[in-house]
């Protein structure tokens, strides 16, 4: 019987440590996990189960893994937050399927993502044609961000780009977005000195949609 109440006590007691500690490590949707909050999250949960099944084993054999599970998720938040490579390299970064209405191949390999994965997240979206698409961008986390071509763009007329473009992101000027718009980094920073800009590291996002720029400086 005394082994009963030790289950009891372990199950309830480390159902609300776990449920304390998603609650330190931030919200997030299930869909919205890193592979390294996913990692640390089984991992909890394994420990957590094998502590409740061998009642003979010290808790504190279990609570300290955990606790240094913990302290490691942390610490890697806190460098994701203040690195975008970094968090390019944990989270991984955003993948643009269809660039201009154009379906980019390579980058659909690069994933090892295919015309069904493509065709079944657009069902999703409501989207029966491909070719009603001008951007789908396959996000960290596996959804795809969709825009469509506005009503002129379908009956064939052009219109500017309906998708606003990171050019820096934490003060990192952003290469790869602007070889997309066919400018230099040398461009940016003429058009930043134009508006009162000086240093690209004070600036914690800036983007690019339409020839107007929205930019937001890093807090003081």
């Amino acid at each position: 019987m005394e082994q009963y109440f030790i289950i009891l006590f372990r199950t309830v007691f480390l159902y609300l440590l776990i449920l304390l500690i998603f609650r330190i490590m931030g919200k997030r949707e299930i869909g919205e996990l890193s592979i390294l909050d996913l990692v640390v999250y089984i991992m909890i949960a394994e420990m957590s189960s094998l502590a409740i099944e061998n009642t003979k084993d010290p808790l504190i054999n279990t609570l300290l893994p955990i606790g240094i599970f913990v302290i490691i998720q942390i610490t890697l938040a806190m460098l994701s937050l203040k690195s975008k490579k970094f968090r390019d390299i944990v989270d991984g970064k955003p993948t643009i399927i269809i660039n201009d209405g154009k379906i980019d191949e390579k980058a659909m390999r690069s994933q090892r993502y295919n015309f069904d994965d493509l065709l079944l997240q657009l069902r999703e979206k409501d989207v029966g044609d491909i070719a009603d698409v001008e951007y789908a961008i396959l996000e960290p986390s596996g959804t795809l961000s969709i825009f469509q071509k506005k009503q002129g763009e379908q009956e064939g007329q052009q219109d500017s780009s309906s998708l606003a473009l990171p050019l820096i992101i934490d003060g990192e000027v952003q290469e790869d977005n602007l070889g997309m718009i066919d400018k230099s980094s040398s461009w940016l920073l003429e058009q930043l000195r134009k508006q009162g800009y000086e240093d690209p590291g004070e600036i914690s996002f800036c983007s690019y949609q339409n020839g107007k720029f929205y930019i937001d400086l890093k807090d003081k």
